[in-house]
């Protein structure tokens, strides 16, 4: 499958989908209608084709030197909505504009690889952080730099940096707007690995293929535990898991699994 939809780019590998923020002569802004729903309906047809476990992971980065620049700036001094107008139309446009693409990407059942190939800058970066694994180029830089702006993290920011790196190292981000380099992203733990810029998306599809190679009903699971974990208590999510787990043990991927394991053998899944 190798399909365009402006602007973001959609491309199929095997068990793997490349999602490609397709707007480089602006450095792939996120906050444009045209934009959110095309992510939106991304999310909506993975999810269609994760059932029969074709699809079992998506790798999402942009075109060009940059991951995403975020918010359009120059909107934003125009005054254009949701930047401007009366503070209720503004806060219902972030309500039924960019707050979408987290509420989207939240109800994604597969898991998602950032390949962050530049800067990931305010609605950027928490893109990335929207994503279930980071891999970061060298030359990439992550800056939640809204307060640098006078505004605040409008779609998720310092919930997701929160929930990913802790209060200490989630305040120095939101509060100072500072930059993030590659290196230091991945001593913080907020990226699994850094790569050199034309090795990127390799490095980015071995992480997805080492996702992808495992039973594709397992894995979505396995994703929407670890996506619930935060907001659930410990008790929840062990009923949550024991119910699963029950679903689990009857798929034939699962044979097959243990069956390959004790024939030491890679084993074959069909999603079933």
């Amino acid at each position: 499958m190798s399909e365009t939809t402006a602007p973001l780019r959609v491309e199929d590998d095997g068990h793997v989908r490349l999602w490609t923020l397709d707007r480089p002569d602006q450095r792939n802004p996120v906050t444009g209608a045209d934009m959110i729903e095309a992510i939106e309906a991304a999310v909506d047809a993975a999810n269609d084709d994760a059932q029969d476990g074709s699809l079992r992971v998506v790798v999402l980065t942009g075109a060009g030197s940059a991951f995403s620049s975020g918010g359009d700036v120059k909107a934003m001094r125009r005054g254009d909505p949701p930047f401007g107008g009366p503070v209720s139309g503004s806060r219902e446009g972030y309500r039924r504009g960019v707050q979408r693409i987290p509420t989207a990407m939240a109800r994604l059942d597969v898991p998602v690889v950032a390949a962050v190939n530049g800067p990931a800058v305010g609605a950027g970066c928490d893109l990335a952080l929207m994503c279930d694994l980071r891999v970061a180029s060298t030359s990439a830089f992550f800056a939640e730099s809204f307060v640098q702006l006078g505004i605040v993290p409008g779609d998720g920011g310092a919930w997701l940096l929160s929930r990913l790196l802790g209060p200490t190292r989630a305040s120095e981000m939101v509060l100072t707007g500072d930059r993030v380099d590659a290196q230091q992203a991945l001593d913080w733990g907020l990226v699994n690995a850094v790569a050199e810029p034309d090795e990127l998306l390799d490095v980015a599809r071995a992480l997805a293929g080492r996702v992808a190679k495992n039973p594709p009903s397992a894995v979505r699971m396995a994703k929407s535990l670890l996506r619930d974990a935060p907001e659930v208590s410990l008790r929840a999510s062990l009923e949550t898991a024991a119910a699963m787990q029950a679903v689990a043990h009857t798929t034939a991927d699962h044979r097959e699994a243990v069956d390959a394991l004790l024939e030491r053998r890679p084993g074959t899944y069909t999603g079933r």
